[in-house]
Formats: C-alpha cells, structure tokens, sequence
C-alpha cells in the first residue's frame, strides 16, 4: 500500500509538470518510478503510457484543454503520430533496455537543447493578426492580455516529428510531446501554451499502441501501481492547468529545459 501511495505521489507531481508543459508526464514519471522507487525500467514505462492516455483523455475534455488546443492541428498531427507508434511498436522487442534509457535520455538532452536556443522567441502576430491560414489560430495572451494570432509553419516537418514522436513513445514510454511540443513551438510557429495543448491531446494515440506492445510483452504486471499513477496524474494534471496560466511562458521554457536535461545527464552517464 505504501508503494501505491508512492506512485501516486509521484504521479500528482509528474501531471502537474506533464499539464504545464504538454508532455504528459511520462518523461517526469518514468525517472521517478525507475530510479526514486527502484521499478525496472520496462514496468516503469509501461505503467507511463497508461497514464499518458488518462491524461490526453482529461487535457481533451477539460476547459483548459479546449482553450489552448488547436484542434484541426492535432487531428492532422495525429494520423504520423498513430503510424509512428505502430512503427515503434513492431520494434519495441528488438530494443534492450539500455538502449532504451539511451534513446530515452538522448531526446531528452536534444530537447533541452532546443528550449533554451529558442527561449526567447515568440510565435504570435502582434496587434493585426491578418490571415492565420487554415491550421492557423487566435489566442489572448495572458502575457498581455491581448488577442494574438499564429500561423502554422514547416507543417511537413511537424508532421514528420510526429511519426518520429510515436515511435519514441512506444520506444522510451512516454507520449510524443517530448518532441512534439519543441518541434510545434521552436519550427512551426505555434505559440508555447497552444503547442502545449495540443500536444496533450494527441499523447493518446501515441501511447495507446505502446500499452498495447508492452502488455503483450508482460510488462503491465502491476495494475495497482498504474491505478495509483493515473489518480495521481489527473490530480496533478488540474493542478498543473491552473499554474500555467499564472506563469511566464520564459519560464516554462527554462523549467522544461532544466528538468530535461537533469532527466538526460542521469539517463545517460548514471545509470
């Protein structure tokens, strides 16, 4: 019972950062359950992947989520994002473990990396938004409280980050944002908060073929565990929803980068 409650602390804590960040929590939750509470790494992920579904579930139906997601992009995004993981999946038994870590740890640095070169670009139109396109938005800025506009650009390289993104999540346990928010707010000119948004909402289809790869492989051992880890993610993620709005999108750039590149330098040369 202990452990459980254990997870599911730690669960509160990677939804809180996974909603701030669009990334679902399980580049938070893999380290936690892996290395703070000694679970093997395949058990980890896959416990990671169930709660990454539970979150783009709630991030899709809440208020918050509707807000910020831009919808027609993430229906777009989600056809590579779907075909990425079933790719990752057919290889997911030919991976060992450490390698595994590797790739987990190596995106995580790349991404990192990427944050903070980009820190203090903006991806919004200024006063006249003019034409946003067809997969283009409006949004009030809460930086300044005016309406601002975006136009989505490099969409191919979007999409092809996508296919990319559902092959780590089935890979590595997490849902794709990893990659897929960087690569919507540093290239294709999405707004942080936006790409955040809708990032979450097409986590489920990336980590969905992964539950499956990992159940099949007799990883998903410990439903308790995933129980208590979902609880605490969707606790964490209305938390998480509530400080965004309230914080500096610089801020949230160099958060996410930190606590990458912490999650990358452990993954990489400690374990």
């Amino acid at each position: 019972m202990l452990t459980v409650v254990l997870v599911m602390s730690a669960g509160v804590g990677a939804g809180s950062l996974g909603a701030m960040l669009g990334l679902g929590g399980g580049i938070f939750l893999v380290p936690l359950l892996n290395i703070a509470l000694g679970l093997p790494i395949e058990n980890a992920m896959a416990i990671s992947l169930v709660t990454v579904i539970a979150t783009s579930n709630f991030v899709s139906l809440s208020t918050a989520g509707r807000k910020w997601a831009n919808a027609r992009l993430a229906m777009v995004l989600q056809v590579p994002a779907a075909v990425g993981a079933l790719v990752g999946l057919e290889i997911l038994a030919f991976i060992e473990p450490r390698m595994r870590e590797q790739i987990f740890g190596g995106t995580a640095l790349l991404v990192a990396a990427v944050m903070i070169a980009r820190l203090d670009y903006r991806n919004v139109l200024q006063g006249e938004t003019g034409d946003v396109g067809a997969l283009g938005g409006r949004i009030e800025d809460p930086d300044t409280g005016q309406e601002v506009g975006y136009r989505v650009k490099r969409l191919p390289f979007g999409l092809g980050v996508a296919f990319f993104a559902g092959i780590i999540s089935s890979l590595a346990g997490v849902g794709g944002g990893i990659l897929v928010v960087p690569a919507l707010n540093s290239w294709c000119g999405v707004p942080m908060r936006v790409a955040a948004a809708t990032s979450a909402v097409i986590l489920g289809i990336t980590a969905l073929p992964g539950v499956v790869g990992y159940y099949s492989l007799g990883y998903l051992t410990m439903p308790l565990l995933a129980a208590g880890a979902v609880l605490g993610v969707l606790a964490g993620s209305r938390a998480g929803f509530w400080i965004t709005t309230r914080v500096k999108v610089r801020s949230l750039k160099i958060l996410m980068a930190v606590i990458l590149a912490g999650v990358a330098v452990e993954y990489l040369y400690f374990k």
